[in-house]
């Protein structure tokens, strides 16, 4: 099945084409790692799972460990469904609008999308940065450093932004979506 995001991405060439293939391939590249967050996640709480009911233990860490892998996960998979359109999308008015006032409207929200995660993305490394640097903790039982828990958000919202610009670029101003 043929969707408007394969079918726009073959004539580009070139730079931009370039640029498009690039984007593509680390938000698909960056949708493996979600996934196996998510699973390293799951499996963490299945061990959480045994420490306490099987073995009658205290758990530290999997509590806390699973709320990071599993929103870093969503944070590194937010670029692979913004180029595939996975999202969930209210379509009602640019359905009934059609034609070029839907493609406009498309545009505008994709760069009201772009401005929001560009936004999002220096404060995210403004963060992420000032965790590193000054060696904050998260005053937890288990106390690791806050920096590898803000690399998904600084990461997925560079990504994402730069995926908003691969769609702007490929004419994919709705996200992906099929027809």
């Amino acid at each position: 099945m043929e969707t408007q995001h394969t079918r726009a991405a073959r004539p580009h060439r070139g730079l931009v084409g370039g640029y498009i293939r690039l984007m593509d391939g680390l938000s698909s590249a960056t949708a493996i790692l979600a996934g196996a967050l998510l699973v390293t996640g799951v499996l963490v709480v299945c061990h959480m799972i045994f420490v306490r009911a099987v073995l009658g233990h205290n758990t530290t860490w999997q509590t806390e460990f699973t709320i990071f892998a599993v929103t870093g996960a969503m944070l590194l998979g937010a670029p692979y469904v913004l180029m595939t359109g996975g999202h969930v999308a209210v379509t009602v008015l640019p359905d009934a609008l059609g034609g070029r006032a839907r493609t406009i409207m498309q545009f505008i929200a994709s760069l009201i999308g772009l401005a929001f995660c560009t936004a999002l993305t220096y404060g995210a490394w403004h963060y992420f940065i000032e965790a590193y640097s000054m060696g904050w903790t998260t005053g937890t039982v288990w106390n690791p450093p806050v920096w590898p828990t803000l690399l998904p958000l600084a990461i997925g919202s560079t990504l994402l932004a730069l995926q908003y610009v691969a769609n702007i670029l490929r004419g994919d101003s709705d996200n992906g979506s099929s027809d």
